[in-house]
């Protein structure tokens, strides 16, 4: 059986059907605000901020209440002004919570993703493409990132007392060897903060980094060329992920500590402060999982910008162009584990970087929940509360 082949018209038998790109394709509206919709989400035609939304309301679990009659018109325009009727909307019109899938799913999926690609990647040196990423990244690294943060954020933590943790004196520049093993010490070798003093400082502490990570993209050309919410929404997304892995810069898995020059912080001050273990067990897990790698500064700052460049953030407009600066991380980050890392050292490192960076995700989730119900830290702190919002 043949086909006529579209180049033959006349045919006989055969009517011309009219060419798709005649016909006008209808615009894709958003069924919930009427925005311009980006295809089926969670069953239902809307639009990428709606889309995130109703899965970040779900996860979340967070109960929202309108001050009106729950009658509020929801619109493009007006789709911010109550978040309670914006919900029940996407209930409405079919949205389906089965169909949301959860952070480690969501992970599994995007390092199944990466590793196709990587598949087809040649292995072997870098490319002078992504050498000259690395500079670019490194640069910025160094240009906006303080490893002595801490003693920016008055408060101290608590200051460490040599005299009372070790015999030896301190090496210039460091805490001396024998002191290191004994930071992890709660009883005479440390002056403890009150509940308040605590509060003060992981504000504080908190507000600082967030500046950091936004001064260091702002540093990569590729990032500020995008649009100002497109920017806005990856930080957002991205915040909370890049903060835990700088701050794996400072810290040491032998004391269990965040080490800034005589200034430590442990989880214990986490909890003092009303963070659960449910949060704090996995949190210093991960430290030192990502810790015992023992990363270069080039292997970090790639890191960074793979969470960094993340299309899954909500409302982006430029998908597919952070979708390719995120493979071009990811790709970049494989060459040069391959490179300096050979076998046995750099044996499934990658692979395990990714594994990390899911559980990352996971306590991304588990980190807004804790911060949402602090009200005391959320309240001290308007710039994190921005981003969880």
């Amino acid at each position: 059986m043949s086909l006529s082949s579209p180049s033959d018209p006349d045919s006989p038998g055969v009517q011309r059907c009219p060419n798709v790109t005649d016909v006008p394709e209808e615009p894709k509206v958003c069924a919930v605000c009427g925005d311009r919709a980006t295809g089926y989400h969670f069953h239902v035609m809307s639009c990428e901020g709606c889309k995130g939304f109703f899965r970040r309301s779900i996860l979340k679990a967070v109960h929202f209440t309108c001050p009106f009659a729950r009658s509020c018109p929801i619109t493009k325009a007006k789709r911010r002004q109550c978040q309670a009727c914006r919900l029940q909307k996407c209930l409405d019109v079919g949205m389906r919570k089965d169909m949301i899938m959860s952070e480690e799913a969501v992970g599994r999926r995007r390092a199944l993703r990466l590793q196709r690609r990587l598949a087809q990647a040649q292995p072997g040196g870098l490319t002078q493409e992504q050498q000259e990423l690395i500079g670019i990244l490194i640069a910025a690294h160094k240009r906006t990132f303080d490893s002595s943060f801490f003693q920016h954020c008055q408060p101290a933590v608590r200051l460490c007392i040599p005299d009372r943790c070790s015999q030896s004196p301190p090496r210039p520049g460091g805490p001396s060897a024998s002191l290191a093993p004994q930071l992890h010490c709660l009883d005479e070798d440390v002056l403890l903060p009150d509940v308040f003093s605590m509060l003060l400082h992981i504000a504080n502490l908190s507000t600082f980094m967030i500046q950091q990570v936004i001064k260091f993209a702002k540093e990569i050309p590729a990032f500020r060329g995008l649009p100002i919410d497109d920017q806005i929404s990856l930080l957002k997304g991205a915040m909370l992920g890049i903060c835990q892995v700088q701050s794996n810069m400072v810290f040491n898995e032998e004391t269990n500590a965040w080490e800034c020059g005589q200034h430590c912080f442990t989880i214990q001050d986490g909890a003092l402060v009303g963070f659960q273990q449910i949060y704090l067990e996995p949190l210093l897990k991960f430290h030192i999982s990502l810790k015992k790698l023992r990363l270069h500064e080039a292997e970090y700052v790639l890191l960074l910008a793979v969470l960094l460049f993340s299309p899954d953030h909500a409302s982006v407009t430029q998908r597919d162009f952070i979708d390719q600066l995120q493979e071009k991380a990811a790709l970049t980050l494989k060459s040069y584990i391959d490179h300096q890392h050979p076998m046995p050292e750099g044996r499934f490192l990658y692979a395990k970087l990714l594994l990390l960076l899911t559980e990352l995700q996971t306590l991304n989730v588990e980190n807004t929940r804790q911060i949402l119900h602090i009200q005391q830290l959320s309240s001290m702190t308007p710039l994190l509360s921005e981003i969880i919002s």
